[in-house]
């Protein structure tokens, strides 16, 4: 007797299997090309679009809209997938997913509507929030301000930098000060007075197209200033979600490296002479490094596909359950201090199941670990922790709201 396989589908959505049948095929072909594109530093325009085509972006559209009314465990368990086979892809597109979240919390709103039609037929949002120097939440040197030769227009002006993803995007969400006040902008990304540059020069996650983004005199209508948007004080899901997109990559990253250390050591027929077997596949030392590596590669997805339920059952009170906002904040806060060094380890430990010549350019499985040391400075853990540590000890809100810049 053949016991049956429960199936995972969304509500009015599409089952893991329908959506492993698109978009696997996809992750295959990009993993393909991955360390070419790390040796020529080639931003992934070709794959991203294979991307588009598929419509990735329209994960959680909802299927009435055309989208595949996939839920927030989808989503995620396809962005470990994703970034396995190329980690600066789930990256690049971060803001993408809190932007789709916002106008799905947003219906029946037409105009949510809309831009939910318009990611079903391929838009990509890319985000310009980050800039250098003073910058920050409440100091932001872009500026909106009223265009004097327009009756109700606007006009953007201001740098940006870590603008992750906007190369690869229709629209750039950009957050801007209006007379005083913290808003989101949303900029067509060929719109004129828009300038971007691929100068990201961090040593890992080169392609997540994450450079300098100037804007001079763009022209902004009304219908294009969004509100707030991501950084405000007060309770918000979009931290949360954000930071599980961070930690999907490293999940993501540690499944490659396993699958690329096992394959190469496979094949390997040296050893050393004091190896306790004759292939390197039948040594015990061997064996143990890979065990470790599949161990945080199966941790890592488990923890993010774990926060990924709670946002889905958060989602379900639309976003406003403060106890679930606060639950999932504190969670996923705990979780960056497991995953992130979980997978540093095994990226460095991984080394050890060959001599000089795992360490080859033309392997390039020094890029697991750099990518991996990347993403995780994006948060830096040490602040984390003194923030789970103080709502432990005190009860002290967690830090929703925060970003970089002088203090």
């Amino acid at each position: 007797m053949t016991a049956t396989v429960p199936t995972s589908t969304s509500a009015a959505g599409t089952t893991d299997e329908r959506l492993d049948e698109v978009f696997a095929p996809i992750f295959a072909r990009i993993a393909e090309g991955a360390v070419a594109r790390e040796d020529d530093r080639r931003l992934a325009h070709d794959e991203v679009s294979w991307l588009r085509e598929a419509r990735f972006g329209a994960l959680r559209v909802p299927v009435e809209l055309g989208g595949y009314g996939a839920s927030v465990r989808q989503v995620f368990r396809l962005l470990i997938d994703l970034a396995a086979a190329e980690s600066n892809l789930p990256q690049a597109l971060r803001v993408h997913w809190s932007f789709v979240e916002d106008q799905l919390t947003a219906l029946p709103d037409p105009e949510a509507e809309r831009w939910l039609r318009k990611v079903a037929e391929g838009t990509l949002v890319g985000n310009a929030i980050t800039e250098p120097g003073v910058g920050a939440i409440d100091r932001y040197q872009t500026r909106l301000t009223r265009d004097s030769a327009s009756d109700d227009g606007w006009r953007l002006d201001g740098t940006k930098y870590y603008s992750t993803g906007s190369l690869y995007s229709d629209h750039i969400l950009v957050a801007a000060d209006q007379d005083g006040e913290r808003v989101s902008v949303l900029v067509d990304a060929d719109a004129r007075g828009v300038t971007q540059h691929d100068d990201w020069d961090g040593f890992g996650q080169r392609l997540t197209a994450s450079g300098t983004t100037e804007f001079s005199g763009v022209s902004v209508s009304a219908d294009r200033i969004l509100g707030p948007g991501y950084g405000v004080s007060g309770r918000t899901y979009a931290t949360s979600y954000l930071q599980l997109v961070q930690l999907s990559v490293l999940a993501g990253i540690a499944q490659r490296a396993t699958d690329d250390v096992s394959a190469w050591v496979r094949e390997r027929k040296r050893t050393f002479t004091h190896s306790t077997a004759e292939l390197p596949r039948h040594d015990p030392l061997v064996q143990q490094v890979i065990g470790r590596l599949t161990a945080a590669a199966y941790s890592a997805r488990t923890i993010v596909l774990d926060i990924a339920d709670q946002l889905d059952r958060l989602a379900e009170t639309g976003w406003q359950d403060e106890k679930l906002l606060d639950k999932v904040e504190f969670d996923v806060a705990r979780a960056q201090a497991t995953v992130i060094p979980l997978v540093l380890d095994a990226t460095t430990q991984l080394f050890e199941v060959g001599g000089a010549s795992i360490t080859s350019e033309r392997l390039r499985l020094d890029r697991h670990w750099r990518n991996a040391r990347v993403i995780s400075v994006h948060n830096p853990l040490i602040f984390k922790l003194q923030a789970i540590g103080d709502h432990v000890l005190n009860g002290t809100d967690l830090p929703y709201a925060w970003s970089a810049g002088q203090k």
